[in-house]
């Protein structure tokens, strides 16, 4: 009888889950951080690719804070870590890591993201990720930093009810998702602070414009759809979407679009308004209200988008209900995958804030 052959890995398979392995993408944003300029002078104890790969590994050994990373980066296990993975053979302690980073140009992180985005092409990756012949990105805001007594110059600042001022930081942040994908890619954020020179807040907004030709600059040739919630749905930033060469699914609400739902409802009294619905097998019921090419509002009658009204219902009960404008043109086949595609922004929330970044920056005093 022959001897059974042991199964022998395909090379390709060996190459792709070596180079996009913890160890070599830890390497890869080693050799990106190594490229920025360091803003100290004179003798350090630290240098600043290291203090830089201390600061991420903070997230990847899932610490709660700067504190708790301070309390166990001299245990036997982590220093070991710290070594082999991300190349540091001593972690600075938390006040040290807050001097050196603080000055730090979010801007000048942007690279090591990139970097790891243009593997995950070069190795067929984001093929997976594809959707609508596109990928989905969903693009959202969250707190970082929030403080009644602790402030730096580049802090926005409110009037609390009570009359104290809090000040506070933000985050834009941009994650390529797929309804269908557990995981999530984060593309780089954008910080939402006060602005050079500016006496007034930032906000998403401002943070949005300029975030979207950033992440275009920086993937000029890649198919994405810009998902973001109601603030986003305005004519100034849908023109800039399209400006930029991004498809869009935006939410819109009959609070903030009167004039556009008033003219859904002309058009379900004209008959053009296209209704839908499908019964699943479990006994849900799915509602489809779309109509193309009708104004945004009664200031922009030129800007035309295609409206989405999605109902769920299960065992006779409303569990579900989404409105959208899109660029994409809506058509039986297709209103279910912009449904979920819509749907699918909430993975920014799940899968990126929830998991990496409130639990570990966001700090109330």
């Amino acid at each position: 009888m022959p001897k059974k052959l042991p199964n022998i890995p395909d090379k390709s398979q060996l190459k792709l889950r070596k180079t996009l392995s913890a160890p070599w993408l830890l390497k890869n944003v080693r050799n990106e951080f190594e490229k920025i300029p360091e803003h100290r002078s004179g003798k350090v104890n630290y240098n600043l690719p290291s203090v830089l790969m201390s600061g991420l590994a903070m997230f990847g050994l899932k610490c709660p804070s700067l504190l708790q990373f301070d309390k166990i980066r001299h245990e036997k296990t982590v220093k070991a870590n710290l070594k082999e993975l991300y190349s540091v053979e001593q972690a600075p302690c938390d006040t040290q890591m807050r001097e050196v980073l603080d000055p730090v140009n979010p801007k000048d992180l942007r690279p090591a993201f990139t970097s790891i985005h243009r593997q995950l092409q070069r190795q067929k990756v984001l093929e997976g990720y594809q959707y609508l012949d596109s990928h989905l990105v969903s693009v959202d805001g969250t707190g970082q930093f929030s403080s009644s007594n602790v402030s730096c110059k580049d802090c926005c600042n409110r009037n609390r009810r009570n009359g104290e001022k809090q000040y506070y930081h933000q985050l834009l942040g941009a994650v390529i998702v797929h309804p269908d994908k557990p995981n999530v890619l984060p593309l780089f954020p954008e910080a939402i602070t006060r602005q050079d020179g500016s006496t007034k807040n930032d906000c998403e907004r401002n943070a949005s414009k300029r975030l979207l030709p950033a992440i275009r600059q920086d993937f000029p040739k890649l198919k994405m759809i810009i998902r973001e919630d109601a603030l986003a749905s305005n004519a100034p930033h849908i023109r800039l979407i399209k400006e930029l060469s991004f498809s869009y699914i935006l939410v819109a609400k009959p609070s903030d679009h009167a004039y556009l739902f008033e003219k859904v409802d002309s058009s379900r009294v004209n008959g053009n308004l296209h209704r839908d619905e499908i019964q699943d097998e479990d006994g849900t019921s799915r509602v489809y209200h779309y109509v193309n090419n009708i104004p945004l509002n009664a200031s922009n009658p030129d800007l035309l988008v295609n409206f989405l009204e999605y109902w769920e219902f299960k065992d006779g009960k409303q569990v579900y209900h989404i409105t959208k404008v899109t660029d994409i043109e809506l058509h039986q086949d297709n209103v279910y995958q912009v449904m979920r595609g819509g749907r699918a922004r909430w993975k920014i929330e799940n899968e990126t804030f929830n998991l990496a970044i409130e639990p570990r920056l966001q700090i109330r005093t």
